[in-house]
């Protein structure tokens, strides 16, 4: 098969998000991902690309209060691979709706237990 042949579902790049939650009072580290299937990666990209990573270079802003949480993100679509560390006060607008998100979908797709 030539390459031009390809499904359109292989030529999508894939998107793997995962977000790391630290701190807090337990201290305790909490992880989601999410590798949404070649359909969906169009509206996962526009989510890691609504992010300012560029402003995130560097260690996180230290967090404001005791008791907060941390944040780690990495996203990967195609051949781009991103990472920010985030302070709790940091994550809203767009760090807010991603990470919200990517937890959504991991907690979604976990079978209860019966």
């Amino acid at each position: 098969m030539a390459t031009d042949e390809l499904p359109a579902a292989r030529a999508t790049p894939e998107v793997r998000i995962t977000v790391v939650r630290t701190g807090g009072f337990a201290g305790v580290a909490r992880r989601w991902s999410v590798a949404p299937p070649p359909r969906e990666a169009p509206v996962w990209a526009e989510l890691i690309d609504a992010c300012p990573w560029e402003h995130t270079t560097g260690p996180p802003t230290p967090p404001r209060g005791a008791d907060r949480f941390c944040w780690e993100v990495a996203a990967a679509h195609g051949g781009d691979a991103r990472h920010a560390e985030l302070a709790d006060q940091d994550v809203d607008g767009p760090w807010r709706v991603l990470i919200d998100a990517v937890r959504s979908a991991a907690d979604d797709s976990v079978a209860p237990e019966q």
